[in-house]
């Protein structure tokens, strides 16, 4: 038959105990040894007896500086576990925090909506309805503020505007000012090139009427002998054949 399976309880036999330690501490000495060759570690091994007797195992190193590397080890892995221990516990206190501030802040804006207000006291209602009128007055004072604005905006669009309109308006005069001098300069070259006379408004005879009035001088001058009468009906044409306005002139041409 196999052997049996042992079970791990304390030896209460004293001389059994004792035996017991004694192999099995041989044997874990034994197996710290291998497993510090087999592996290239660094094995550190205490063990104390019932009666506080010592025995230690170490590697080639000593065993201060192994300890030492373990209490490093040990006390970074202690301060890792405190921070996020630590963390954990300050992120669920903020998280209870923002959950309570925001289960108020909505109870809170049911109210301002006029809603669950039965389990309000008096005391409570007329803080409400003080919270309410606070409300109202800023809201009613900052919409004046935002109308006084917009109507300020507006009166200095207006003034622009006008400003605008005065400018271009005075452009026009300015404009219809040239247009008309210029007007008048080009009639007066007109008239000045036609051989208008600007004082009188007449202008001179054309050349059939010159050769006229001088065929008709100098048939009077040969009948010169028929008297005064003659010679004064004679000048009298004369003059009214050099005084002829324009537009006489201009039928006579047609």
């Amino acid at each position: 038959m196999g052997r049996g399976r042992v079970q791990l309880k304390r030896i209460e036999n004293k001389i059994n105990r004792q035996v017991t330690f004694s192999k099995r501490r041989s044997g874990l000495l034994k197996k710290a040894h291998e497993i510090s060759v087999l592996c290239d570690a660094e094995v550190a091994l205490i063990v104390f007896s019932t009666k506080g007797k010592l025995f230690e195992y170490s590697t080639d190193s000593c065993m201060e500086r192994i300890l030492e590397r373990y209490e490093r080890y040990s006390y970074a892995e202690r301060q890792l576990l405190s921070n996020e221990q630590e963390s954990n516990i300050s992120w669920t206190v903020e998280h209870a925090k923002l959950k309570a501030r925001m289960e108020v802040l909505q109870r809170n804006q049911k109210h301002f909506m006029g809603e669950d207000t039965d389990s309000l006291s008096l005391k409570e209602l007329q803080n409400l309805e003080q919270q309410l009128d606070s409300a109202l007055k800023h809201i009613r004072s900052r919409k004046n503020q935002l109308m006084y604005e917009s109507i300020s905006d507006l009166q200095k669009k207006d003034k622009a505007l006008q400003d605008h309109n005065n400018f271009l308006s005075k452009k026009v005069k300015e404009k219809e000012k040239e247009i008309v001098q210029r007007a008048q300069w080009e009639q007066q070259n007109n008239n000045n090139s036609n051989g208008v006379d600007s004082s009188s408004g007449l202008v001179p005879l054309p050349q059939p009427l010159q050769s006229l009035n001088i065929g008709v001088n100098t048939y009077e001058a040969r009948a010169g002998d028929h008297g005064g009468e003659d010679d004064q009906t004679t000048e009298t044409q004369n003059h009214a054949n050099a005084m002829l306005p324009p537009w006489m002139l201009r039928h006579l041409y047609e």
